[in-house]
């Protein structure tokens, strides 16, 4: 898994607008950054490492949802919970399929034809797992998510950390 980055600066006499713009600014970057490639079903640690950082930004929105002007918030919130949905519906049969090498490993040759036709259903799941994923990538592209959310860290509120104190 991705480790998280560090927020530059964030300390714990940062007024809390302050924090919010650095801390989702931080987030919203590592998100992208794990974009490229996460459609290719052969790496799913891609798809792993993208969808931890969208739950991530998410939490730190949420954390930070005073500082931002709500009209601007909500529905940057919405897409983001859209496109984290649509990893795990990529994710979950990722993980699946990898339980299932393993244990085939361990099966008698006899007992693998089951596993097998198992396995042929998760493989279909992971396919519109996938075509959920590429809708909702092309979907945040068009609406310019990363640069909503850009617009969205330089609207902290500074007077929100007064608010949420």
């Amino acid at each position: 898994m991705a480790k998280a980055r560090e927020i530059d600066g964030l300390r714990a006499d940062l007024p809390f607008a302050d924090a919010a713009a650095a801390t989702v600014a931080v987030r919203a970057e590592e998100l992208f950054e794990h974009a490229a490639g996460v459609l290719d079903i052969t790496d799913i640690e891609r798809v792993h490492d993208m969808r931890v950082a969208s739950r991530r930004l998410r939490a730190v929105l949420e954390i930070y949802a005073p500082c931002f002007p709500r009209e601007l918030f909500k529905p940057v919130l919405a897409e983001v919970k859209a496109l984290a949905d649509a990893l795990g519906a990529r994710r979950d049969p990722d993980v699946q399929l990898a339980a299932l090498a393993g244990m085939e490993e361990r099966l008698d040759p006899a007992d693998r034809a089951g596993l097998e036709a198992f396995a042929d259903r998760l493989r279909a799941d992971q396919a519109r797992g996938n075509e959920v994923l590429a809708r909702a990538l092309a979907q945040a592209g068009e609406d310019d998510l990363e640069g909503r959310l850009r617009a969205l860290v330089a609207q902290a509120a500074p007077s929100a950390g007064a608010a949420a104190a």
